[in-house]
């Protein structure tokens, strides 16, 4: 079967993006019936959102949404800080300032 070049329409952005030759044989390849929805850029970003990738560069944002922080006290200095899980009280809790410092 040749495949030929496509324009498809993004589902999520509206924009036109190419559906490749390589592209349509790799989706033959994989068994794939359908056209991807999503242009490349709607994709990664899906992507990120769904699984966390890049959740520090997003802001904290976390499987779609903002992550849950929970108050902690410093155990090094004493400060007053919000860390992203739930302390228990069986080990100690660090700024971030601190947890960098022990670290290095």
């Amino acid at each position: 079967m040749a495949f030929q070049e496509k324009s498809l329409t993004c589902s999520d952005c509206g924009k036109t993006f190419p559906f490749t030759v390589e592209e349509q044989e790799f989706f033959a390849s994989k068994g794939y019936t359908n056209e991807p929805k999503r242009c490349p850029v709607c994709l990664r970003t899906e992507g990120s959102e769904r699984y966390g990738i890049g959740a520090a560069a997003a802001g904290g944002m976390s499987r779609g949404g903002p992550r849950q922080m929970f108050p902690a006290v410093c155990a090094q200095c004493g400060k007053e800080t919000q860390v992203p899980f739930q302390p228990r009280g069986d080990k100690p809790v660090y700024c971030r300032d601190c947890y960098a410092k022990s670290k290095a």
